[in-house]
């Protein structure tokens, strides 16, 4: 089993571009679209969070079971759900607004336990900013290292959220050697100022980096670097592209037995080339429509 650890919350899709485009509400936030696309490949998740008792967290539960996925970790509150507003520009990109003041995700308290069949632990995206539940995720990550389990992230930076940019970078390279994969964009890259090599040398044991439409790379710990294109797409809108991106990572190491950082550590070129082909032909399927809606399986064929 994979858990995926943060946050779920209402996405306000707009049907267009511009700040006054109309707005539909859309069952989202990383970790969530992460866990959704994981259920739809077929691999058994659990999802880790603390949810609203209101409708939009009723909703985001009922999405999440119909995709296969175990809510039972899944804290619940009376305080309302995060809204997270998205515009988008001419090229189907989107760009975010949040609404997170006294909201029911932010008071998520770390586990005692995991699930017994758990292998790897997914975190990232606002859970990792938003306190008190920020350092309640945080202590899960570590625990999650310590007993051996493979732990990735994906820090999905939103800028918007994050108050102290320096203190928010430093915290991020602490994260460094309790990770086993990290996956980021490249422009999550940038705004956080390294490199792979000097993400490597701190803990994990590879880096992908997504370009968008111009594919992804994968640098390994003893010195491999791997890339494939991007799958060419008619764009609707990138709404959960990397979130399915990193489902597809999970789920093809899954395929080929690596969810280990010994097996992650010798996986070879060939092996990394299909799982980032992989995950290319994913995102592609989640551009090509609205919202986020990660592909199933039968859409995707063999990692």
């Amino acid at each position: 089993m994979i858990v995926v650890a943060g946050e779920a919350l209402i996405d306000l899709v707009p049907q267009g571009p511009g700040a006054l485009a109309d707005l539909k509400p859309a069952l989202g936030g990383g970790p969530y679209n992460t866990a959704v696309a994981l259920g739809r490949l077929g691999t058994p998740t659990a999802f880790c969070s603390r949810a609203s008792q209101d409708a939009f967290g009723e909703a985001l539960l009922d999405g999440l079971r119909r995709e296969g996925v175990d809510v039972s970790a899944v804290q619940r509150g009376p305080e309302p759900t995060t809204l997270a507003v998205a515009t988008l520009d001419a090229g189907g990109s989107a760009a975010y607004s949040f609404y997170v003041d006294g909201t029911a995700d932010r008071l998520f308290t770390a586990p005692a336990t995991l699930p017994a069949a758990a292998r790897a632990v997914s975190f990232g995206t606002c859970s990792l900013v938003l306190e008190p539940g920020a350092s309640a995720y945080e202590e899960l990550m570590r625990t999650a290292a310590g007993q051996g389990l493979f732990t990735a992230l994906d820090p999905n930076v939103r800028a918007g959220l994050i108050p102290d940019a320096d203190a928010y970078r430093a915290r991020f390279k602490s994260w460094l050697p309790s990770m086993t994969l990290l996956k980021l964009s490249a422009e999550d890259a940038e705004w956080l100022g390294g490199a792979p090599r000097d993400w490597l040398a701190a803990g994990p044991t590879a880096v992908v980096v997504t370009r968008g439409g111009d594919g992804l790379t994968v640098f390994t710990r003893h010195g491999g670097e791997y890339s494939v294109p991007g799958e060419k797409v008619d764009v609707v809108d990138t709404i959960g592209a990397g979130d399915t991106v990193n489902a597809a990572l999970l789920h093809g190491l899954r395929a080929q037995d690596a969810l280990s950082p010994g097996a992650l550590a010798a996986l070879g070129g060939d092996g990394w080339t299909r799982l980032l082909r992989f995950a290319a032909r994913a995102a592609a399927v989640t551009c090509s429509r609205a919202g986020a809606q990660p592909p199933y399986a039968s859409e995707l064929g063999e990692v």
